[in-house]
């Protein structure tokens, strides 16, 4: 039997255009936006194809638009009789895409929760107070050093274990330039920072998170028919109060990423399959465990080489 998972992204996977080509051939693609869209009052579709960019990168549009994508991406896998994966994660946000897929949250409830999270995230800080930002070619501890050495009363630390040797940190703007500039000295490869307009996953977020605790409490989160792994402790949880509370927990808390992937290996798992847009996580999980096998399915080449992929393995372990 083959051993597969499925991830779903986060933020900075959005693009102008993104699910064209599979939308083409499956129309249950922009359905699945129109029925986002009724709820959000405006057109989904229409943003994520046409823009403008600005709109999109808006983090209470961006975070409804990657939903929709990963949903529709799943969608399109399951008309296609696609096999269940063993497992499921999403990275950041995309954990509320991994839990509607696995059927914990309905798609309409979690269309409002992913507004209203990228509302809450927005007026946490203001606009200009925080950053991220990416340092690559350095360990964990010294990522984690860094931070210590430059806080200077202000908030900045490790956000994302994205992979081996690259680690996105969070807080005070002032905090992470000041660490740029520590980890170019040390010798980082890279230390840039990201193009976003919060401080996800540091404990600027706390505020956000209190609210999405309430905000939560007004839906109903039942079980996943599928585990799922979340960020905040790599673990499966099945009770709807845990998975609440690790979606809260999740906005001031790192995205452990490394540790999810080597959970999947430790399972068995052979192939990842990322279900939404771009091919972020795919390149990550590659780095992150060499023997995987890392496919996105987010166009129709992707979708059509799983598909073939699932056809051969399934003829061959029934000979």
């Amino acid at each position: 039997m083959m051993k597969y998972a499925f991830v779903f992204p986060g933020q900075g996977s959005q693009s102008i255009g993104m699910l064209a080509d599979l939308n083409a051939s499956y129309p249950v693609v922009k359905q699945t936006f129109v029925e986002a869209s009724e709820w959000l009052g405006y057109d989904l579709w229409k943003l994520t194809q046409f823009g403008p960019e600005a709109d999109l990168n808006q983090t209470d549009k961006t975070q409804p638009a990657l939903l929709a994508a990963s949903v529709a991406v799943w969608r399109v896998w399951r008309e296609q009789d696609g096999l269940l994966p063993i497992l499921m994660a999403g990275h950041s946000f995309g954990e509320y895409s991994a839990l509607v897929c696995a059927g914990a949250l309905k798609f309409k409830d979690a269309v409002g929760l992913a507004q209203d999270r990228g509302r809450f995230m927005q007026a946490a800080v203001l606009t200009g107070e925080g950053a991220m930002a990416a340092l690559i070619g350095l360990s964990e501890q010294q990522v984690t050093e860094i931070c210590a050495q430059v806080a200077q009363g202000q908030i900045v630390s490790p956000v994302n274990f994205n992979a081996p040797s690259q680690v996105v940190i969070a807080g005070h703007t002032p905090a992470i330039n000041r660490a740029i500039e520590q980890a170019k000295r040390i010798g980082a490869k890279k230390a840039v920072l990201l193009p976003v307009s919060v401080p996800a996953h540091c404990q600027l977020m706390k505020p956000a998170a209190e609210k999405m605790a309430e905000r939560l409490a007004q839906v109903v989160v039942t079980t996943p028919n599928i585990p799922v792994i979340h960020n905040v402790d790599v673990t499966v949880k099945s009770k709807p109060i845990d998975i609440c509370l690790a979606l809260t927990t999740q906005l001031h808390s790192p995205v452990r990423w490394v540790e999810t992937i080597e959970t999947m290996v430790t399972e068995g798992v052979k192939t990842v399959f990322e279900c939404g847009p771009g091919k972020v996580l795919t390149g990550l999980n590659k780095r992150i465990a060499n023997t995987l096998t890392t496919l996105s399915i987010g166009t129709s080449r992707g979708l059509e080489q799983a598909m073939t992929m699932i056809e051969e393995i399934t003829v061959c372990t029934s000979i």
